[in-house]
């Protein structure tokens, strides 16, 4: 079976590729607004432990989700390759912390293969479009939309609006 997004996209899609532990993801290029060294945050108090708090983006506040602490890895020290991807996801931006920026690459559809059944996964088969094949790595590309707007992540809203309605 295969995933929509691996036969009805245009021939080629842009990925941003990044880090976490060993593996390699990929997230559609156009939903990236910046990309910025990890900065301190503002912790939220009874945030999910994977909202690391939020930053002052230009005058935005903006949730910093660990995508380590996310995906259920092992916690690592954040180092000077720890970055944070900054996206446009729904109405929202959102700062998605990872171990380090590797590269924009294009895939065609030829390239990027069906999700296969993950039983047991950290990672929700609907949060991921393929898995991306360039030359011998594989790629799990993410659908960081659907991932960050989901109800477990609708949390990040909540927590956003609640301090809003605080600073009022």
């Amino acid at each position: 079976m295969s995933t929509p997004a691996a036969t009805d996209t245009a021939p080629a899609c842009e990925y941003l590729t990044f880090t976490l532990g060993a593996e390699e993801y990929g997230v559609d290029i156009l939903k990236v607004q910046e990309i910025r060294g990890y900065d301190t945050v503002t912790r939220l108090p009874e945030a999910p432990d994977y909202i690391k708090g939020v930053i002052n983006l230009r005058g935005l506040i903006v949730p910093v989700v660990d995508m380590r602490v996310k995906f259920g890895l092992e916690h690592a020290e954040y180092g000077p390759t720890t970055v944070m991807i900054v996206l446009n996801v729904g109405q929202r931006v959102v700062g998605m912390v990872v171990d380090a920026v590797s590269d924009v690459l294009q895939l065609d559809a030829a390239r990027v293969s069906a999700v296969p059944d993950l039983a047991g996964s950290a990672i929700d088969r609907k949060f991921l479009t393929g898995i991306g094949l360039v030359d011998e790595r594989m790629l799990i590309l993410i659908d960081i939309e659907r991932l960050m707007t989901s109800a477990e992540m609708g949390l990040v809203a909540e927590a956003l609006d609640a301090l809003e309605t605080e600073a009022a």
